[in-house]
């Protein structure tokens, strides 16, 4: 058996431990809900062995039928963590559906709603941490050296260069053999240079080749093209490194449209259905959630308070800038008296429009309570970019390139930049340029991980004090 076949075997090898070990968490959880539950006949009743096997039939073949819908690629040379957490998370939802359907389905059990979905998230949680923990312990593995392919590059360039710096500096699983390029007065510069292009047909010979990075100047297309049937004959994989990074270091999106590719200038995950969906979904529960039981009570105490400490509304509602640069009435408790710059004037620390109640609303973001109204009406989302004044809009979009491109997502009651310093008063221009990069980036890798971990930040900020918050 070669060297190949060998990564190859060891490769499913190791798929097969993370399934067995799916396999047995799955199993050890229910087996211990049993045990635990099986003199209470409100919720687990009494099984016969028919029901028993029945049950175990049905979680394990569950398990094989949602694995067939959503992959982990735990261990793909190069995976994030957070998307393990993403498809694992994703993976114990449709499994958990799947497993509801079919104990309803033979009325095997009757458990009740909230102990079902506690145990659900239980395990949900236990799934998540083992996937996290073996990924962890695998780049481990292969940062001493073990379970590693073997790559050489392409080229001689800034391309070059770029790619073997970030291959050697990952922990994903390469070990880089060398360059080969026809310019051999690089020598010097690269650092292990094995020969020219035509060389790699005798090197395959003494040493097995994995993968093949090519980062050759466009122009070299009849060189490309041999080397991709060189690789396909070799069973060698072939990675093509294109020279856009030039002008565009950052994330983009790259689809098709039949055969042809197109390069769009960022990656948005918001633009796929999915995710708009999933979005959605948690801001409409949160959002009903809050209103139903929350909101009345703060409405109760607060609107008394504001009415009867400054003539005015209870409301304050200002034109802010949605979505494609959609306008929208934003709502907030009136935490300041009635004057004429409140459209035209940002809140400053200790500014005197801001009435002695409003303060503490402010400070502790109470005065953001009527956004989840908007919320609730398709106007903003929890998380997000901040929504500005329509004249900020104006100003900004003219000083900052990036300004409008906060505006591809709907605004939120909170969002990166705030929980990252960045909330409140801007002073300068500078500041709003960090606002609005923080936006970018989020919009660029939103994830509904990111928006949870953006929230409990929200949270512990009100918790803790945010000196921003005036």
């Amino acid at each position: 058996m070669d060297n190949s076949e060998r990564k190859e075997g060891y490769g499913h090898l190791i798929d097969w431990i993370i399934r067995v070990g799916d396999l047995f968490l799955i199993n050890i959880f229910f087996l211990a809900s049993y045990f635990i539950f099986r003199h209470d006949d409100a919720i687990v009743g009494i099984l016969n062995y028919r029901e028993k096997m029945i049950a175990f039939l049905l979680i394990n073949l569950c398990y094989f039928l949602t694995s067939t819908f959503i992959h982990f690629h735990i261990t793909s040379n190069v995976v994030y963590l957070d998307k393990i957490v993403q498809r694992s998370s994703g993976f114990i939802t449709l499994y958990a559906l799947l497993v509801t359907a079919g104990l309803s389905v033979f009325n095997i059990t009757s458990i009740p709603v909230v102990p079902w979905i506690a145990g659900f998230f239980i395990l949900g949680s236990a799934f998540v941490g083992w996937h996290v923990l073996f990924r962890l312990l695998l780049k481990s593995y292969r940062r001493k050296g073990y379970n590693y392919r073997q790559v050489v590059i392409i080229g001689s360039g800034s391309s070059a260069i770029q790619t073997y710096e970030s291959l050697v500096f990952s922990e994903f699983g390469y070990k880089i053999l060398g360059f080969f390029d026809n310019d051999i007065s690089r020598t010097d510069v690269l650092p292990n240079y094995l020969g020219k292009v035509s060389d790699i047909k005798e090197y395959i010979k003494i040493a097995k080749i994995d993968e093949i990075f090519c980062a050759l100047p466009d122009n070299r297309d009849d060189m490309i093209y041999e080397l991709v049937k060189f690789c396909e004959r070799n069973m060698i994989r072939f990675h093509l490194v294109p020279e856009f990074h030039k002008y565009m270091r950052k994330r983009f999106s790259l689809h098709f449209i039949e055969s042809t590719p197109v390069l769009s200038l960022r990656y948005e995950p918001l633009q796929h259905f999915s995710n708009r969906f999933i979005k959605r979904a948690f801001d409409l529960v949160f959002s009903t959630l809050v209103l139903v039981f929350i909101f009345p009570p703060v409405y109760a105490v607060f609107g008394t308070i504001i009415k009867c400490t400054s003539s005015g509304p209870v409301f304050f509602k200002q034109k802010r800038t949605g979505i494609k640069g959609k306008e929208f009435y934003c709502y907030k408790f009136r935490s300041m008296r009635l004057n004429d710059d409140a459209n035209r004037k940002q809140a400053t620390a200790g500014d005197p429009r801001v009435t002695k109640v409003g303060s503490f609303m402010r400070k502790t973001s109470i005065d953001e309570f009527p956004q989840f109204i908007n919320v609730f009406k398709n106007d903003m989302s929890i998380v997000g970019p901040r929504p500005h004044m329509l004249q900020h809009t104006d100003l900004y979009s003219s000083l900052i390139d990036k300004f409008m491109v906060r505006h591809l997502v709907k605004p939120g009651i909170t969002g990166w930049a705030q929980v990252t310093g960045y909330r409140g008063e801007t002073k300068t221009v500078k500041e709003m340029e960090e606002r609005v990069k923080r936006d970018v980036w989020y919009i660029e890798r939103w994830t509904f991980f990111l928006d949870l971990k953006i929230i409990y930040l929200t949270i512990a900020n009100v918790i803790t004090g945010d000196e921003k918050a005036f």
